[in-house]
């Protein structure tokens, strides 16, 4: 295994780790930002206020794009299996 097939690897491999984890941060900074602006225009300072939609929104996210997230997980390690004799030598 080259240098450069190691790192072709480690670069798919964030590359699939951000892509999974995009939707739920995205929809959790969203989510973050919209209740931080409630909290700033009625001045409520709840901490779990900013908590609970949080969760919420994160775990709606997870079902929602659950079955792309798989699938992309799915397909790299099918990929990473099948390739493994070429990455042994």
């Amino acid at each position: 295994m080259t240098d450069a097939s190691v790192i072709e690897l480690g670069q798919q491999a964030l590359s699939i780790a951000l892509m999974i984890s995009a939707p739920m941060l995205g929809i959790a900074l969203i989510v973050g930002l919209i209740v931080g602006v409630f909290q700033a225009a009625t001045q409520i300072q709840e901490m779990t206020l900013t908590f609970v939609p949080k969760i919420v929104a994160v775990v709606a996210a997870a079902m929602i794009f659950g079955p792309w997230m798989m699938n992309l997980m799915l397909k790299f390690s099918e990929n990473l299996l099948t390739n493994l004799p070429n990455y042994v030598r």
